[in-house]
């Protein structure tokens, strides 16, 4: 479909962050397909090339650069014409580590790219969409938002902190006709695992730990192994899809999706 053929005359919009695999990437598969305008955002530049490759519309937009939100965020209004119907908040990754062995320093940048980034483009998202009292706006939080589970302090800390603010938000802007909607997947196949891996071996000094028997027979090896068959209630990214789709177009949307 292109933006010629859409009934109303104007082609809808969908901003979505973290686009380089998992469900960003299905996600802006999934809505370009459906004849959306989609914007399909990553931190790297390889990737965003990638994507072009692939044919979607892609630029750059990393949570913990400020600078790249608000060139992003010109970048997509550009691109839709002053409108964008759907953000999508998605880009997020893990420290996986227990919380005494968490320097303050990884916890402050784990709010960057899972929190505060996205409340910086939802706030430049957010004043277009009460100026024409219409938008949504969507959070992919997760089960870590609502129930703790060890060794995941980080991530923890930041989708409850994401849960409260969203919350919030879906009361002040009640009655303006934006919908604030929040996504909280269980277990989904995606490369969090590996990225979260990373993460670890930047931020956790597991060697000097007194956890290290831990670390060294138990976490880490889980980590670095390889995906293997779908685990109990472990679905793929499209379930999750499924879910934006229907907060993005469902005409009275759920406050709320659980996915598995």
């Amino acid at each position: 479909m292109t933006r010629q053929q859409t009934q109303a005359g104007r082609q809808r919009s969908i901003l979505i962050t973290g686009c380089s695999s998992g469900i960003g990437l299905d996600c802006a598969r999934f809505f370009h397909r459906a004849g959306w305008l989609t914007l399909a955002t990553c931190r790297a530049e390889a990737d965003v090339r990638r994507l072009v490759g692939e044919g979607l519309v892609s630029f750059r937009l990393d949570y913990e650069d400020e600078a790249s939100i608000h060139a992003g965020f010109q970048t997509a209004m550009e691109m839709a014409d002053g409108r964008i119907d759907v953000l999508f908040n998605n880009g997020a990754y893990g420290i996986p580590g227990l919380i005494e062995d968490l320097p303050t320093a990884a916890l402050r940048q784990i709010f960057e790219a899972n929190l505060f980034g996205w409340h910086t483009l939802t706030r430049l998202v957010l004043a277009g969409m009460l100026a024409r009292g219409e938008g949504r706006i969507i959070q992919n939080s997760s089960v870590l938002g609502f129930v703790a589970m060890r060794v995941r302090g980080a991530y923890n800390a930041t989708k409850f902190a994401l849960e409260g603010l969203t919350d919030t938000l879906r009361q002040e802007v009640r009655g303006s006709g934006v919908q604030v909607i929040l996504i909280e997947p269980g277990p989904i196949r995606t490369n969090i695992r590996a990225n979260s891996y990373r993460q670890f071996k930047r931020w956790i000094d597991w060697r000097g730990s007194r956890n290290r028997g831990f670390y060294e027979g138990g976490l880490i090896p889980r980590l670095a192994r390889a995906p293997g068959k779908l685990r109990r209630f472990e679905l793929m990214p499209a379930a999750v899809t499924q879910c934006v789709w229907q907060a993005a177009t469902a005409r009275r949307p759920r406050l709320r999706y659980r996915v598995t």
